[in-house]
């Protein structure tokens, strides 16, 4: 396999992840006097606020994605490439991907995080993680799939499992699917399954925190915590789950919970990128970054959004929240910048602009931190609306994610409530092979075409 992308004399600008920070990166280096490559494992740009509502059979993966080659697809220079980054050779300029090798004159790195475990192997092989659309599909068939088998269930003890749902982390995603589940439970449940004992269900969140939303205001928190229970959801604050065994989360406490629904939202972590030296790795590891989003140590390496951890922001000297809008102006400011280079102009350095944050707990029930103000109920959630909407990629999807939600809102319906499966056929199950088993690379030493003109791809 290889890039297949030709020389044509423009520096080219590689950028790796196509999330927020990537794609807008992507997007302003239009008619740049670059060669812009956008990297990305999966072919489709995902809407990761949304994709909770995947999870609870709101909308389909369809609605919040939205494929790469249709953005570019009028562009010159513009190359999309499907690919995993596996190194980084930082003094030959070339990265090594599960394709190939693809030499770069800029690379930024926009890989975004994962799910992180904290080395429980237990938790990782049971835990339902909720961070890509694909883990969204998985956790809504692991949801139906066990209501139908609890309407068939024979053993009082495993139904209990099959219906009680363990949510592990009070941050945004946690008590957004939260309230979601539980108006599933409300309104959705007792349709579907009429002869289902709707009491057994449980839905319990768990929150090592002193509070929810810790990274929103105190009364964003109190009020969020006031609308879960209100709605019947189980909130353990102060509490941590330590292990997964016998199909039940075991708490710090010795306690606990009988449940085949843990769904894991209690943290992330940056993947590993070998070639960046430890030195420029920092807390989460997350990538050090100056006020540039210049990786630390390197010329012509940046990385932005979640990855990222800038020391050279007076206002933040802890680095910048892992949310959209960071990776979003970082974005704006590196290609800016590169622009900026490019004409032999100065580069200028980052200063967050902080648009706020937000939540949504359910129907009319959300909480907004925005310019100092902190709103919460009806207000807050037609803002969440908005604002989340007027977000998404491409006027079909903001229609058809319109017309999903005022659908929802008058019929108190999610239509969405199917198990669906794929089959992996052998061409796709031999590819994923030889991508596993292939490209590699030896970062104890460069690539063999490390010089000369070839040197552009291998």
């Amino acid at each position: 396999m290889s890039f297949n992308i030709a020389d044509n004399g423009k520096k080219r600008v590689v950028i790796v992840g196509g999330g927020f920070g990537g794609l807008r990166l992507a997007r302003d280096l239009r008619k740049s006097d670059y060669q812009v490559v956008l990297i990305d494992k999966n072919n489709y740009h995902q809407f990761p606020p949304l994709i909770y509502q995947i999870a609870t059979a709101g909308l389909t993966p369809g609605d919040i994605s939205f494929p790469y080659r249709k953005i570019f697809e009028d562009r010159s220079d513009y190359f999309y490439r499907m690919a995993e980054l596996r190194a980084v050779y930082a003094d030959k300029n070339y990265i090594q991907t599960s394709i190939g090798k693809l030499s770069y004159d800029y690379l930024v790195l926009a890989c975004g995080t994962k799910t992180n475990f904290f080395h429980n192997s237990n938790i990782e092989a049971s835990a339902v993680p909720m961070k890509t659309i694909s883990e969204a599909m998985g956790l809504r068939n692991t949801i139906l799939s066990n209501f139908e088998r609890a309407i068939t269930c024979s053993d009082e003890k495993e139904r209990q499992e099959l219906l009680n749902v363990v949510i592990v982390g009070g941050g945004p995603s946690g008590v957004e699917i939260a309230g979601a589940l539980a108006e599933m439970r409300k309104y959705v449940v007792p349709k579907d399954y009429p002869d289902m004992d709707i009491s057994l269900m449980n839905i319990i969140l768990v929150q090592g925190a002193k509070r929810l939303l810790p990274g929103m205001s105190e009364k964003a928190s109190g009020l969020s915590l006031k609308f879960l229970e209100k709605m019947g959801v189980k909130v353990r604050l102060g509490t941590r789950v330590t292990d997964y065994a016998d199909h039940a989360a075991v708490l710090n406490s010795g306690e606990s919970i009988p449940t085949r629904n843990l769904i894991w939202v209690g943290g992330v972590i940056c993947p590993d990128i070998p070639g960046i030296g430890k030195g420029a790795i920092g807390r989460g590891n997350r990538i050090l970054v100056d006020e540039h989003c210049r990786v630390d140590g390197t010329d012509n390496i940046f990385a932005i959004g979640d990855i990222a951890l800038m020391h050279g922001d007076p206002s933040y000297p802890e680095g910048h929240p892992q949310m959209a809008q960071p990776a979003i102006q970082q974005g704006d400011l590196v290609a800016r910048n590169l622009r900026a280079l490019a004409k032999g102009g100065k580069e200028v350095p980052f200063r967050y602009r902080d648009l706020g944050s937000m939540a949504t707990i359910g129907r009319n029930k959300a909480v907004a931190d925005i310019a100092g103000m902190h709103f919460g109920g009806f207000f807050a959630w037609l803002i969440w609306m908005f604002v989340h909407l007027m977000s998404i990629l491409g006027v079909k999807n903001k229609f058809s994610v319109f017309f999903d939600w005022v659908w929802s809102y008058f019929t108190y319906d999610r239509s969405n409530r199917m198990i669906l499966k794929s089959a992996a056929t052998k061409e796709m199950k031999d590819l994923e092979q030889r991508i596993r088993e292939s490209h590699w690379g030896d970062l104890k030493s460069a690539p063999e075409s490390a010089d000369g003109k070839e040197s552009r791809e291998g």
